[in-house]
């Protein structure tokens, strides 16, 4: 039997594909749970138009993660921290840090997308690579000064 899958099923199909399943596992088992829907013409187009929405759905999101990208690198986060003899932090400006200090200019990352290889421990300016959506990335200035 051709079905659709509505859902990714571990070992048979992900979402929108079409594939050939058993007649009693189709009825019996992803018929009632709502997992697939029996391969129709009318049920294919409304799978293509599901995944057409996708699709200009994660467009958009790729273009303005592209526009914040440009936004970012264009902006310098000043962060002041106590600091010892010779520009050394006591303690080190972590990724959280850098998070809070973007939401105080209203704008909001999270900062697992802050890709610190590890903590800055000194002043001046940093580079911070960030990868906002898959296949875009950008740079971000972070000025530490002392407080």
């Amino acid at each position: 039997m051709k079905v659709i899958f509505l859902q990714d099923v571990k070992g048979q199909g992900k979402k929108g594909e079409v594939k050939e399943v058993s007649e009693g596992y189709a009825r019996n088992f992803l018929l009632p749970k709502g997992l697939v829907q029996i391969a129709t013409t009318g049920a294919a187009k409304t799978i293509e138009q599901m995944n057409a929405a996708a699709d200009k759905k994660k467009e958009r999101e790729k273009q303005e993660a592209q526009a914040l990208a440009a936004k970012l690198s264009e902006m310098t986060v000043v962060i002041k921290a106590k600091a010892g003899e010779g520009g050394r932090l006591f303690g080190a400006i972590t990724s959280k840090q850098i998070a809070e200090a973007l939401e105080k200019q209203k704008i909001v990352i999270d900062k697992r997308k802050i890709e610190l290889n590890e903590p800055i421990r000194t002043l001046g300016v940093t580079k911070v690579p960030l990868k906002l959506y898959p296949e875009v990335k950008g740079t971000l200035s972070v000025q530490v000064s002392e407080e």
